[in-house]
């Protein structure tokens, strides 16, 4: 058995066994014990097909093998997605799964969900499928519908920032401007920032199936330190805390004092649009804006969402003043 690490800093397990090769790629570096477990799970599929095992004991039997190595949080969407599943689907034998039934459920939930949540739905069926190495049947998708790159504006956050000054919120909030994801500001506590204001982000607090959950960082290179001003470092010594309420009621306090600014609403995860595209803005290397904001290698947020919106903004400028030169 050989466990490497991928690109993505994930870890892929293989093993050689009757003349066939056996793999599976995992979130975190497993333990020999672990990916024995993994090895053994995935070599026993092969009976339970023949008891033709319906989409409902699919998952089950998923769930059970998965639960240890998939993140709460995506372990939380496929239960949605199980949810979602009419009983007339969850009874099939997955080895009879065909394409007419798989294209009438998408086409059946499409009738009051959004094109994404269709494909999720569809990559959760494809996910029980391939556990059970069944191909999976093509099937015709809503298409995606593509929505315009909104990034706040510096005078946006600027604003934004003088309504939440003096709040308990101010610190999670000015947190977020430094690109920091929610899930790793929920997760902070004062042990993490340093005596020279170093911040230290190795941690994020998730939303599982049983609730919030403490684990690692998205990626391996989302585990990062940063430098914060003096000044936000002492005010974080002050109150005694990073931020004390839940996910949720910073969500709508968000709400609130963007009513405050006057400013259009976004989530708090556009904050972390607007780092990647201010720093570009200010001239800062893509490696320099990956380092800080944690995106792995493999991340193509930063070329096609975040720098191109730069860019596309700074060439409409160029082109007016182009035109008006004629």
């Amino acid at each position: 058995m050989n466990i490497t690490r991928t690109e993505s800093g994930k870890y892929k397990i293989r093993e050689m066994k009757h003349g066939r090769t056996y793999s599976k790629t995992v979130d975190h570096r497993p333990t020999q014990r672990e990916a024995r477990e993994i090895m053994d799970e995935m070599q026993n599929q092969e009976p339970i097909l023949q008891k033709k095992v319906t989409v409902a004991e699919a998952w089950e039997a998923f769930r059970s093998a998965k639960g240890k190595v998939l993140s709460p949080s995506t372990l939380k969407g496929y239960r949605t997605c199980f949810n979602a599943l009419p009983e007339w689907f969850r009874t099939i034998p997955i080895t009879e799964i065909r394409r007419q039934q798989l294209q009438k459920l998408i086409n059946d939930y499409s009738e009051d969900h959004s094109p994404k949540s269709c494909r999720n739905l569809c990559g959760f069926v494809s996910a029980l499928l391939s556990f059970f190495e069944v191909k999976t049947p093509s099937v015709k998708l809503p298409q995606a519908q593509q929505a315009p790159v909104y990034i706040p504006s510096r005078e946006d956050v600027t604003k934004l920032l003088k309504a939440v000054s003096g709040t308990k919120y101010e610190v999670p909030i000015r947190l977020g401007a430094y690109g920091l994801r929610r899930s790793e500001i929920m997760a902070l506590t004062l042990d993490d920032l340093s005596a020279d204001n170093v911040l230290t982000i190795n941690k994020a607090l998730v939303e599982s199936e049983h609730g919030s959950v403490l684990k690692g960082t998205k990626t391996t290179k989302s585990a990062r330190t940063i430098v914060l001003t003096p000044q936000l470092g002492d005010l974080i010594r002050q109150q005694g805390f990073i931020y004390d309420g839940s996910a949720s009621r910073l969500t709508m306090a968000l709400t609130a004092f963007e009513d405050i600014a006057g400013i259009p609403h976004f989530p708090l995860h556009k904050l972390r649009h607007f780092f990647a595209s201010y720093l570009h803005d200010l001239g800062f290397s893509e490696a320099q804006i990956k380092e800080a904001g944690g995106w792995s290698d493999a991340s193509h947020v930063m070329k096609q969402i975040y720098t191109h919106a730069m860019q596309m903004e700074q060439a409409k400028v160029d082109i007016a003043q182009r035109i008006g030169e004629l």
